[in-house]
Formats: structure tokens, sequence, C-alpha cells
């Protein structure tokens, strides 16, 4: 299945919107205000989302240098319309693509317990059991190896 290209936000617009769906998508179902989906590193950050035929975003990943050799995705998520027909794991291997250009060797994430599976399948593996987020939902460190 085809899939539009995977742009990052350039503008106001484009950011605000991809603000919005990372909330909806992260945060809004565990009763946080919108804000809660920003930290302090987004202006230091790699910001990609994918967009369906009708301009209406159907994914988006962020990426960050975490250290010397290994990049960190945080904020990935999938329009409920979209999941299982490969729009996340088309994402991924754009994130990890951008990685393997910088030359990096590993790839870290913090994946909610519901979604292990997808991060396996993709080869990520479990480090460890980490926060509750909120107290609602578990989190595990994964890591893969890029290069």
């Amino acid at each position: 299945m085809g899939f539009n290209k995977i742009i990052s936000p350039l503008n106001n617009s484009e950011f605000t919107d991809y603000y919005y769906f990372r909330w909806e998508y992260l945060r809004k179902d565990l009763d946080q205000e919108l804000g809660s989906e920003r930290d302090n590193i987004e202006d230091r950050s790699i910001h990609r989302m994918l967009k369906n035929d009708i301009g209406t975003i159907i994914g988006i990943g962020r990426l960050h240098k975490h250290s010397i050799d290994t990049y960190q995705i945080r904020y990935f998520a999938v329009h409920k319309d979209y999941r299982k027909i490969g729009v996340g794991t088309y994402l991924m291997k754009d994130l990890e693509d951008i990685v393997i250009n910088k030359e990096s060797k590993y790839i870290i994430l913090n994946a909610r317990e519901n979604v292990l599976n997808f991060y396996k399948n993709l080869d990520y593996k479990i480090l460890k059991k980490t926060n509750l987020l909120y107290g609602k939902i578990q989190h595990y460190e994964m890591k893969k190896k890029i290069i």
C-alpha cells in the first residue's frame, strides 16, 4: 500500500496540527491538558509526520539525539483508522533511516505495553520495565542496533 511522503512540519500551522495530533493520541485519554504533549527539547528534535491524500495527519514521530551513538524516538502515534496497514512501519523506517544517515548505532524508545509486539516485530528488544505513565500506562525501554 502506498502512502504519501513523510515530511517535517515547517510552519506554525503544520506544527499546530502536529502537536494537536500528538496530544489527541498520546495525552487526551490520560486526562492531560493541551501542552502536556511537549517537552523542553522540541527545538533540538527531528519531527516527522505523514498525511493521507486529503491532508489529514495519520502518523507522527519525533527523534532526538540521546547520547553519542544513540537516538531516541518519542511521541510516536498512528491514527486509529490507519493502524495495522503499514503506516507505523513506514514511519518507523523513515526515522531509522535518519539515524542511519547520521551514522549512529542505536535507537531507544519507551513503548507502551499495548504496542510491544509492534516494536518487537521491528527488531526492538526490551531492556527493562520503566515508568507507569500518569499512573495508568506501563512503559518498557526498548533498543535496536541500527548499524
